[in-house]
């Protein structure tokens, strides 16, 4: 959906028609693709071996096996063999969900169907050779620097697996194309998402964020697409939707896998041909956005399930960021306790300014269940209960009952706005949840959205 311009390069293109091979010529010669074009398996490995190439567009089935997709799919293994990095999309006029996924697990970035459509086909490999070069780029430097860095204070990643996110954020972030982040409730994901913009080639442009949890259905293409004054009864005036206002920027969607079923097509259509209407206009418009998506459910398994359309996650997950639950980052965990209370001394008066040796121990061995949230929300609450200069192991109540506020806490919201009284309930609610939103809303008796309205007030999300 990148409005950039189409780069130069060479690219391997397999097919057992001529026909086929000598249109794909035409195309991308037009766009200032040298194009190297052959027309079996074999042909291609050879021609990989003598030259080359930014990316590689294959068919999936060739002579010997007209249906089953098999030649191609083994082709597609082989080639990521040989190169893990290098772009391979697919094609295929038998095109089916299951062959698309067999490809995509092969190491293929991306597929299209024949007969096909030139606009998209051209963006798909554009986006394909300008991510390719990008993590090309990244290895060279990495290897000349020893460990890609980010210039974020605020960003914490001294451990091995933090460090591997940072420089895949790195490596990914100046590519146009689309990133899916995953990882459990809390772990991070809406930061790495904005440092993912500030990577980018769009950091000068808008970066806006939207809780797909907190969307109604009701209201989903308003919200999304915008509409036009008299579109229903309240509006009264036109409205941006958020791909208008993320045009040129970059489009964060929290909690994708919340989208509702009836909607996905709409959100397809648009991240396919950045196309839509607003509600009640018969005019399109177009966005150009980098979309980048987070979620901490299994959208596999929801695919499986019919909840979640197969080919909107193609879409979505060009490269795929996973973020480690926090037990898995352990040198992390003191460093993002002392930059929290460091940030809690400045809201609260007179707050703790540093952490005993057996808090710190208690902090290191506890096993994070909420992750890098609870960590926040259980040194915020450590900060209201200490009592002297320093928190203690006891005020950070990480026994197994951890989270629940007996009768003698209750003194302790005599001096709190109703803000702050609710900012615990809430987090101590996601804490005794492990993160599920919906355990935790029914605990609250608010609704999902209602809940999600709120996590986004009191700064309690990622």
């Amino acid at each position: 959906m990148s409005s950039v311009s189409a780069p130069s390069g060479r690219l391997l293109v397999v097919d057992d028609q001529r026909d086929v091979l000598e249109a794909l010529r035409l195309l991308f010669k037009a766009e200032g693709f040298r194009v190297d074009p052959v027309q079996s398996p074999a042909a291609a490995l050879e021609a990989l071996e003598n030259a080359d190439y930014d990316a590689v567009l294959c068919d999936l089935n060739y002579t010997r096996d007209t249906t089953s997709g098999e030649e191609g799919l083994e082709l597609v293994r082989r080639i990521h063999t040989l190169d893990a990095d290098l772009p391979v999309v697919v094609m295929t006029a038998w095109a089916s969900v299951e062959v698309a996924v067999e490809a995509m697990r092969g190491g293929a970035r991306d597929f299209v169907e024949k007969p096909w459509d030139n606009r998209r086909l051209l963006s798909i490999v554009r986006n394909q050779v300008e991510l390719g070069r990008a993590l090309h780029r990244s290895r060279r430097l990495a290897a000349e620097n020893d460990l890609l860095k980010v210039d974020d204070p605020d960003f914490i990643a001294d451990s091995p697996s933090m460090r591997e996110v940072v420089d895949r954020v790195l490596r990914v972030a100046p590519a146009d194309v689309a990133v899916l982040i995953t990882g459990e409730a809390g772990t991070g994901k809406g930061m790495v998402a904005r440092l993912l913009h500030r990577h980018s080639a769009r950091a000068d442009q808008p970066m806006i964020s939207v809780n797909m949890g907190s969307v109604a259905e009701a209201v989903y293409e308003s919200e999304m697409f915008g509409h036009v004054k008299g579109a229903f009864t309240d509006a009264s005036v036109d409205r941006a939707g958020r791909f208008e206002l993320a045009d040129r920027g970059t489009l964060f969607l929290d909690e994708i896998g919340n989208v509702p079923v009836g909607q996905q097509g709409k959100l397809l259509r648009v991240l396919e041909t950045g196309e839509y209407e607003p509600v009640g206009s018969s005019r399109t418009r177009t966005a150009d956005v980098r979309l980048v998506s987070a979620t901490n459910a299994d959208l596999d398994a929801m695919c499986r399930t019919g909840e979640f359309r197969k080919d909107l996650l193609f879409r979505i997950n060009t490269v795929e960021i996973a973020l480690p639950p926090l037990r898995a980052r352990r040198e992390d965990i003191l460093p993002l306790a002392r930059q929290a209370l460091s940030r809690l001394s400045q809201r609260y008066r007179d707050a703790p300014a540093e952490l005993s040796s057996e808090a710190l121990e208690s902090l290191q061995t506890y096993p994070w269940p909420g992750n890098v949230r609870e960590l926040m929300h259980v040194i915020e609450r450590a900060v209201l209960l200490a009592r002297g200069e320093r928190i203690e192991a006891a005020d950070l109540q990480l026994a197994p009952s951890s989270g629940r506020r007996g009768p003698s806490d209750s003194r302790e919201l005599d001096g709190m706005t109703l803000d702050d009284a609710e900012r615990i309930l809430i987090r101590n609610a996601l804490e005794r949840s492990g993160g599920n939103v919906n355990q935790a809303a029914a605990a609250l008796g608010l609704s999902r959205s209602a809940l999600y309205r709120r996590i986004e007030k009191h700064g309690l999300g990622d």
